[in-house]
């Protein structure tokens, strides 16, 4: 694990120099000779009063998993780049001047699915009518390991899908692990999904599935109507969005730019760039080869909803292809996806590269 960070260590540091590659090398090769000294302090703490395990690194808030009672599946809120700031959206947490109020469901970061046997998990929120349709809830069960150490942590928890009927149609274990080096964050979700007395449908819907709602500056700029939120938390209708600092661009595996060519096309990998309070930062979300689906289908809006669906293919493809994927009962599926965030602006050849190591690192 340790020479697979020197070579992320090694391409963040030639991305982030450009012309001063040479010197970035130097100082790359220095870092693997004292990599022990390289290793920031990952430290987890279950806080289960609060119901949520809090990650930081050499003392500074990462993330927290979140398993609050309101909440319809358990988030990563929010997630930081490694200089504190946010990237990914408050609402409906929290009010921050110039967020948009839409989609309430959507927070911060989840994994969860618009029709699993005809419940919608991925739209259900506290702000839902539950009577005006069918919703799933995933409930944590348990936090069955938290370890903290140099360089990395992770976590292991125990959750359910539980129907509209009050049934439990899958169980979900997760390994969650938070890794950390100077510009760099990375988050690897490990999900097992096993279903339970009953066969399990994933109806094909582009309502899915492992997914990040993103700040302001980091959606792409757009002159429709908008409703967004003051400090005060209250609403007000707008004609025309202000865009000023709002740059955020998408690009794919496949060397696709922006939602209208990435959304609903299937890649590897896919990163979304642009400025978090006037610095540059990186969001990149990795598929895995064993993943359903693989390469996934991108479910990439521009404002803000950067979401990877393997399950879901009829209306990405206009009803070319589509796909029910169905377990038996007592039958798994296991899901590997990797976040990134950089403090930097990544290129296709870095990303490839990125890519490429995360595959060594857990094996292909």
């Amino acid at each position: 694990m340790k020479t697979g960070f020197i070579a992320i260590t090694l391409l963040l540091a030639l991305a982030a120099c450009g012309s001063n590659a040479g010197d970035a090398e130097n100082e790359a090769g220095q870092a693997m000779a004292e990599d022990n000294s390289m290793l920031e302090d990952v430290q987890i703490v279950n806080n289960e009063a609060s119901r949520q395990i809090d990650v930081t690194v050499d003392g500074q808030p990462f993330t927290s998993w979140c398993y609050w009672e309101k909440l319809k599946k358990p988030v990563l809120y929010p997630l930081r780049a490694d200089d504190g700031r946010v990237v990914t959206r408050s609402y409906p947490e929290k009010f921050v001047p110039g967020e948009r109020v839409d989609h309430p469901h959507q927070l911060s970061c989840w994994f969860n699915y618009g029709d699993v046997n005809g419940d919608d998990f991925w739209g259900n929120s506290d702000s839902v009518d539950q009577t005006k349709g069918h919703f799933g809830v995933i409930i944590q069960r348990s936090v069955d390991n938290v370890t903290s150490g140099k360089g990395e942590g992770h976590i292991e928890v125990s959750m359910d899908w539980v129907g509209s009927a009050g049934l439990p149609l899958l169980k979900e274990h997760d390994l969650v692990y938070f890794r950390a080096r100077p510009g760099l964050r990375i988050i690897d979700r490990v999900m097992t999904l096993t279903a339970q007395e009953q066969k399990v449908v994933f109806n094909d819907t582009k309502e899915g599935a492992f997914g990040i709602r993103v700040t302001r500056s980091l959606e792409e700029p757009s002159t429709e109507p908008l409703k967004y939120v003051d400090e005060r938390g209250e609403v007000t209708e707008v004609a025309k969005l202000d865009n000023t600092g709002v740059k955020g661009s998408y690009l794919s595996s496949e060397g696709k730019v922006d939602e209208k060519e990435v959304w609903a096309s299937r890649a590897k990998w896919c990163i979304l760039r642009g400025p978090v309070d006037n610095k540059e930062v990186t969001i990149g979300v990795f598929d895995h080869p064993k993943n359903v689906g693989y390469p996934t289908y991108w479910h990439a809006r521009g404002y803000g909803l950067f979401a990877a669906n393997p399950f879901g293919w009829k209306t990405f493809t206009n009803g070319a292809e589509e796909l029910q994927f169905t377990l038996a009962p007592g039958e798994s599926t296991t899901l590997r996806y990797r976040i990134l965030i950089a403090s930097s602006s990544l290129d296709k050849e870095a990303t490839d590269k990125l890519y490429d190591t995360w595959l060594k690192e857990i094996g292909e």
